[in-house]
């Protein structure tokens, strides 16, 4: 019995039970038969494993289901990606859009006043910033000139 029980898999030991069962039964007739016994049905039942069977059985279960849920992350990854490459394409083709989108995060995330959030501004928005002051202040002079002539124009 051992002999045919241990030849295949658990998996076929489960799924063939009645085959290994009937071959198990025709083995014990065909030696039985000189004594005069015959043996008509053979089930398994009870199939017990050894407990360091059961220790590696699990440990394989439990890598099959860590490689499953790296499978799922990367599948989600991927598209993660694409769903952010396709908003990227649409964000850099309408005008506007990546202001947009970042004011609707920053609304968002001003909801929940725990929240710290650091402004990253692009370079070239500080060096506009810069050119508008330095407009500004330019005005701002030639304006306080103007005023200073019209102050020292003598009526008389």
């Amino acid at each position: 019995m051992r002999n045919v029980v241990g030849s295949v898999s658990l998996d076929e030991l489960l799924q063939q039970r009645e085959r290994l069962s009937e071959e198990i039964c025709a083995i014990v007739d065909k030696e039985t038969d000189p004594w005069g016994v015959k043996v008509e049905n053979v089930e398994l039942k009870d199939i017990r494993l050894p407990e360091e069977m059961q220790r590696v059985m699990a440990k394989v279960a439990e890598a099959e289901r860590e490689k499953q849920a790296v499978i799922t992350k990367a599948v989600g990854e991927v598209e993660a990606a694409n769903n952010l490459a396709r908003a990227a394409t649409i964000m850099g083709s309408t005008p506007g859009a990546l202001h947009l989108r970042t004011l609707a995060t920053l609304n968002d995330l001003s909801s929940d006043q725990s929240n710290t959030v650091i402004f990253a501004v692009p370079i070239e928005g500080l060096k506009a910033l810069e050119g508008i002051a330095k407009v500004g202040d330019a005005l701002a002079e030639k304006e306080r000139r103007e005023e200073e002539n019209i102050i020292h124009v003598d009526p008389s």
